[in-house]
């Protein structure tokens, strides 16, 4: 019961906010804070239980959810990371806007999550994911009469639904392959042929919903959403939940003998080409999104190489960080007015607790020790080295590029304000608000904090919790060569970027390509986005003009059909209908002429008709 309450609980009451509209507007932020404070308790207690459930769902198939050693790490780290997002929330969306329904679209959102997290079929998952897509789009087009937020929800929800097929066709591979009940624990056992598509099919979705190559781009058109949407989706919800599944189906990539390896280097090469993207952008949320891109990017790598407990921990402290980063950047973009780097030049300095808490989240980014993601990628790169040394190279140049993007947001938020820019901090004088601030401190201490979970002191703890059959440790000299690599590249670029500043004012920019998110969205939009909104352009007009057009046509004919009817057939009727009823009429007044109250007549008449019957009856016989 527990674990359906997890699940179900933030479904439900989510629903009632949305179907309540404004008139839930102003306990929407109270109700969603206690539901989030219900779900970050229960997460823990799960955690610790490990409640499995099964209800049968269509004939050899359940709706199956448990918890295990993944499942019980990730549900702490969604619950712990959703909750300080909501609270942030409550200060960010305003009493102006429709908070019920940003709220409840909320609730809803992590629910998904939290059944994607604990699924054991693909039925359930599939379930998940659906609700998932779902509920983003609307995240990311909350400002709906925003056309081009509109627009980049759009994209985004029908690029990660193109990937999103490959799911379907993993079930009825899964079907054909005898997988049981369509668990993703039997992936591994199904029929070779069927078990490669299924996975396949499964390692599709996840690199679509995860923003790996070449699905990286829609990332950057989901900035279009609120700040608490980019904060939760980025960091430990929906593009995590790609990652996941990686994670999840490891087994099931190592027994295909190929599959492993393709991940292994998409994950590789998104990590490397993304950081680069990273460096290029001017943008601040388009910075940390393909920094997202690419931290994931260290996870399917992870999975790949069959490093389970190492993709775990970077899964867990990239979702911190990332959640910290993308908060300070809403709570500047609310305070300052913009995102832009140029913009935000001395940003950090205006208010120190916000700058203080983004030094140590882009440190906790940058792989700077001794914060959590420096150990954390390490954990990946010492699964990956036994693996391929190529694979290690990337990973490790990916790891430098890290540095090198996190420096150049922090030479520039740090930066002596330039005499344009020193007039932002009057944007809104009042500063950001208590709610906006209180879940600052402590992501940044989490951040800083949790690397000490995954030293190699305490890795074989890791490898216990999570039952993985593989030790990945790493080397202490594998720790210090990332750490000097990410000092060096660091100090390298911060200063760089001051110096630029100093010169020309400008920040350090890649080539255009990089830029715009390697050109990938050109690709996208001519093949498939265009296209299918071509179609529904075109669905709409066949809609509109044939099937409403019939509809429209047939109740003008039945129309004109009731008129003739009413000219030419009611009105004969009702001619016969009003001369009958004249007659009747008639007889009725001739009838009452006999009643005049005089006995003697009464007796008259009775004579007659009695003398009438007679006569009746002499002539019958």
């Amino acid at each position: 019961m527990l674990l359906l309450l997890l699940v179900a609980a933030p479904a439900m009451v989510g629903t009632v906010l949305v179907v309540g509209g404004r008139r839930a507007n102003g306990i929407a932020p109270f109700v969603a804070v206690s539901v989030a404070l219900v779900e970050a308790t229960l997460s823990i207690v799960v955690a610790f239980s490990r409640p499995s459930m099964v209800m049968p769902a269509l004939s050899g198939i359940s709706v199956g959810l448990a918890v295990d050693g993944l499942s019980a790490i990730l549900l702490v780290t969604v619950a712990g990371v959703f909750l300080a997002v909501i609270v942030f929330a409550t200060g960010d969306i305003g009493p102006g806007e429709s908070r019920a329904r940003f709220f409840g679209l909320m609730l809803v959102f992590v629910a998904a999550m939290f059944a994607t997290v604990t699924a054991t079929t693909i039925f359930t998952l599939l379930a998940a994911w659906e609700m998932m897509g779902a509920t983003s789009y609307a995240l990311i087009g909350f400002w709906w009469p925003d056309g081009d937020r509109v627009r980049s929800a759009s994209v985004a929800f029908i690029t990660t639904r193109t990937a999103d097929l490959g799911m379907y066709l993993a079930a009825g591979a899964a079907l054909a392959g005898g997988a049981s009940g369509l668990q993703l624990s039997a992936l591994a056992g199904a029929d070779g042929a069927w078990r490669d598509v299924a996975l396949a099919g499964l390692v599709l979705a996840a690199l679509g919903k995860s923003a790996q190559l070449p699905f990286s781009f829609w990332l950057s058109h989901a900035m279009a959403g609120p700040s608490p949407v980019s904060a939760l989706l980025h960091s430990a919800t929906m593009v995590a939940a790609g990652g996941y599944l990686l994670l999840r189906i490891e087994p099931g990539l190592a027994a295909t003998g190929w599959l492993g390896p393709v991940v292994a280097w998409i994950g590789a090469l998104t990590a490397l080409m993304l950081a680069a993207v990273a460096v290029a952008q001017r943008d601040l949320k388009q910075l940390l999104a393909a920094s997202t891109c690419s931290q994931i990017g260290f996870i399917v790598l992870a999975a790949g190489a069959g490093g389970v407990s190492a993709g775990t921990g970077q899964f867990v402290a990239q979702a911190v960080a990332k959640s910290l980063l993308f908060l300070v950047a809403g709570a500047w973009l609310a305070w300052l007015g913009t995102k832009d780097l140029v913009q935000l030049r001395g940003a950090a300095r205006e208010h120190r607790l916000i700058g203080i808490t983004f030094t140590v989240g882009a440190l906790t980014l940058g792989g700077l020790p001794p914060f959590s993601i420096w150990v954390a990628k390490d954990l990946v790169l010492s699964a990956v080295l036994p693996t391929s040394g190529a694979l290690y190279g990337v990973g490790l140049a990916a790891s430098a590029l890290s540095a090198a993007y996190a420096a150049k947001a922090l030479a520039v938020v740090w930066a002596r304000p330039a005499p344009e820019t020193a007039h932002l901090a009057s944007r809104r004088a009042h500063g950001p608000s208590v709610a906006e601030l209180l879940p600052l401190p402590v992501l940044a201490a989490a951040a800083a904090g949790l690397g000490v979970l995954a030293i190699p002191a305490l890795a074989g703890k890791w490898q216990g919790l999570l039952q993985s059959p593989k030790p990945e440790g790493p080397a202490y000299w594998e720790l210090g060569l990332s750490a000097l690599l990410a000092a060096a590249v660091l100090a390298v670029v911060v200063w760089m970027q001051t110096a630029r500043l100093a010169q020309s004012g400008k920040l350090i920019i890649g080539a255009d390509w990089l830029g715009d998110w390697l050109g990938l969205e050109r690709f996208f939009q001519a093949t498939i986005v265009r296209p299918t909104v071509a179609l529904a352009n075109g669905c709409a007009r066949f809609d509109d003009r044939v099937i409403a057009g019939g509809v429209d046509a047939a109740a003008m004919m039945t129309l004109r059909s009731s008129r003739i009817v009413e000219e030419r057939l009611e009105r004969g009727v009702a001619g016969a209908v009003s001369a009958i009823a004249g007659s009747i009429r008639r007889l009725a007044v001739s009838a009452r002429r006999p009643q005049t109250g005089l006995i003697h007549q009464y007796y008259a008449q009775s004579i007659v008709i009695m003398v009438a019957l007679a006569a009746v009856f002499v002539l019958a016989r």
